[in-house]
């Protein structure tokens, strides 16, 4: 009786994440006794990565000064000053503490930002592959119109890709460092979307609602090599009354669990977001952000920590994309995109089409995730999970919980099970 028991529409209709339920069968495999490599999530090991020692030591301090109570409804004064500050230096966007929203960690904030400037059947403009987009428009019944991009451009949106489906739409979401793809927006790339944007609103009359752009900037700081972050606001100042940004410490300071997160853009909107999570009580706990507070103004311990941190994710990425690298040049249809920043690579198991020893046929991409997951025990998470197509032969490959010294093991187990495969 109880699994017929009537709910709304838009949780019955809700989708799982693909995720989660590719976790659920890597957790049974390893309860199994299987050694798994799993690269699926998007966290960090804290044995690998721990948090850094002086936020660690401030949070502990926090509490021993009983910091337990409710915090302010946006956020610690103290965090928000800090954050502003922090953004001053690091990005040269100024933003007064009124500007900016603290919350628990990201999602809160994309949420918000989804409530507070959608009606129902608003139309969201978002590339795939990306996260969760298309679950926020469910949550928000807003339309979502799903802009597939192409391994030429790193899996980024173009001006052109996006330009069809401005005219009728209320949010654009755009992310960068872009998971699932460790890939980043261009200067000039960024510059002519932002450019799109101004363009439209300028062609909007005052009784309709701006197209507002939504900047996901969480993986911001992890940017390798010769990539660079750019944002909206920095290229195009005119944008500042249209863009929300948001941010915060859990992927920057390998800090998912601290779930501590920002939002900044026009106070009007980031108000009426505090509203919202005010009812909700998705506050980051006072301690963390209190801690938080602290350790942003010390500079010189952020400079220490990003730059062992980046060093060692960057050594990780850099390592599969090698071993990928070798193994196409074996004639093996696998590829990779050479890393950027975040803590993914985008790689890629072309072989749909491939039989197995016992002559059964790789039939089709979902065949092939499965094939890798078993036999090489490789798991990693199809595009499809992030809204690209089911025939997409790219996936995600997440290096924060890896141990660097196993990739050897990765790449000779690999090796083995394509060698098995018969055209």
């Amino acid at each position: 009786m109880s699994n017929r028991l009537p709910v709304s529409e838009m949780a019955e209709n809700l989708i799982g994440s693909e995720i989660i339920k590719l976790a659920a069968e890597i957790n049974e495999k390893i309860r199994n006794g299987e050694r798994i490599f799993n690269y699926t999530i998007g966290d960090f090991d804290p044995k690998i990565f721990p948090i850094p020692a002086e936020l660690n030591d401030a949070i502990i301090q926090a509490y021993g000064k009983h910091h337990t109570n409710y915090p302010a409804a946006n956020g610690m004064p103290e965090l928000r000053k800090s954050v502003a500050q922090f953004l001053q230096q690091r990005q040269s966007l100024t933003y007064s503490p009124e500007e900016i929203l603290i919350s628990g960690g990201a999602r809160p904030l994309i949420y918000a930002t989804y409530l507070t400037l959608l009606d129902k059947g608003d139309t969201v403009v978002f590339p795939v592959p990306s996260w969760n987009n298309n679950h926020y428009c469910h949550l928000s019944q807003a339309t979502p119109i799903f802009v597939e991009t192409k391994m030429e451009n790193n899996f980024m949106p173009t001006a052109d890709e996006l330009r069809p489906h401005l005219a009728e739409a209320t949010l654009l979401a755009l992310c960068s460092p872009l998971n699932p793809t460790g890939t980043v927006f261009s200067k000039a790339q960024l510059e002519s979307i932002c450019d799109l944007v101004i363009e439209e609103n300028n062609r909007r009359g005052p009784d309709r609602k701006p197209l507002y752009l939504m900047f996901d900037q969480i993986y911001w700081v992890l940017t390798f090599g010769a990539s660079q972050h750019f944002d909206p606001v920095g290229l195009r100042p005119e944008l500042r009354d249209y863009t929300i940004f948001v941010d915060g410490v859990s992927k920057s300071l390998a800090a998912t669990g601290i779930r501590v997160g920002w939002a900044f853009g026009p106070q009007r909107i980031i108000d009426k977001m505090k509203a919202i999570l005010s009812h909700v009580g998705a506050w980051a706990p006072k301690a963390e952000q209190i801690a938080t507070a602290e350790y942003l103004q010390n500079s010189s311990a952020v400079d220490r920590f990003l730059h062992n941190f980046k060093l060692e994710i960057e050594e990780r990425l850099e390592k599969f994309y090698r071993g990928f690298t070798e193994l196409k040049n074996k004639g093996y249809r696998v590829s990779a995109i050479a890393p950027q920043a975040a803590i993914y690579l985008t790689v890629q198991l072309d072989l749909v089409g491939k039989k197995i020893a016992d002559g059964t046929v790789l039939h089709d991409q979902k065949s092939v995730t499965q094939f890798i997951l078993d036999n090489a025990k490789l798991a990693i998470v199809p595009f499809s999970a992030f809204g690209a197509s089911d025939e997409s032969t790219w996936y995600r490959l997440s290096v924060g919980t890896c141990n660097k010294h196993e990739i050897d093991d990765v790449f000779k187990k690999l090796d083995s099970v394509l060698s098995s495969l018969i055209d």
